[in-house]
């Protein structure tokens, strides 16, 4: 949550800035009261900033409650890396929807939480909670560890530290966690049971922006159990990702020229 810019040397970007920020995944609809304290800004001002940013297209007025508009994340599929990376994922996650019939994801780090870049809806009645443009924890999806087990060592640190039960079967015992990332390292995939969703198991491998280098997002897929089918869906997650990964090179390299 943003700290108090109430101050007069507070500029009016970093107020609506502020403002915006006072959005997250615990609170995406705010009541304007709630917004300017969250956003530490004196009532009227927020009024008034929240007045403009809905004319833009920045948030959306709902009755008494103000949410993100579609215009951020329009601008926010303009960033390099993930502008390409959906462009050139989404023939991939086609043909992986065509072959598993699951539910497919793509998503990259976002902090300590996983952003949903794009999401493919399975034929099976399966309970995901995600949407394009959600974040939800890493420790709790498939996509999430894998993002979270190349993370950098103080992201790791931070993220286990605080370890929040979302299932009853979540993991939240930092040991035990830190096992399943070596594990995910070593075996170059994901998986959770029940632990987003009760009923939803999934599976995910990393996307790499070359053959040995940077993790850069996660490819996952979300079955109603993964007893039997798992080696057949990682396989297939595989081939993706690395079409993916080539994709995003040749696109990136052009791009540059």
């Amino acid at each position: 949550m943003p700290g108090n810019l109430s101050t007069p040397g507070a500029g009016v970007v970093s107020r609506a800035f502020a403002l915006l920020g006072a959005f997250d995944v615990d609170h995406r609809e705010l009541s304007l009261t709630e917004l300017a304290s969250r956003a530490g800004l004196p009532l009227p001002t927020a009024h008034r900033l929240a007045r403009e940013l809905v004319g833009l297209g920045a948030l959306e007025r709902r009755e008494d409650h103000y949410a993100i508009g579609r215009r951020l994340w329009d601008l926010g599929l303009l960033a390099p890396v993930q502008f390409e990376l959906r462009q050139v994922a989404a023939p991939f996650l086609q043909d992986l929807y065509g072959a598993t019939g699951a539910t497919v994801h793509l998503g990259e780090r976002d902090g300590g939480k996983v952003l949903y870049l794009d999401r493919l809806s399975g034929n099976a009645s399966v309970p995901v909670v995600s949407r394009i443009g959600g974040r939800l924890p890493l420790h709790a999806t498939g996509v999430g560890k894998v993002l979270l087990a190349w993370a950098p060592e103080d992201v790791q640190r931070q993220v286990l530290a605080s370890l929040t039960r979302v299932t009853p079967y979540t993991v939240t015992q930092p040991g035990r966690l830190r096992e399943q990332l070596r594990r995910v390292r070593r075996e170059g995939y994901a998986q959770t049971v029940e632990e987003m969703s009760q009923g939803a198991c999934s599976v995910a491998v990393p996307i790499r922006a070359s053959p040995a280098g940077d993790v850069v997002a996660a490819l996952g897929l979300v079955v109603p159990d993964l007893s039997r089918g798992r080696a057949r869906l990682v396989s297939a997650l595989q081939v993706a990702a690395a079409g993916i990964g080539r994709s995003l090179r040749v696109s990136l390299s052009e791009s540059e020229r």
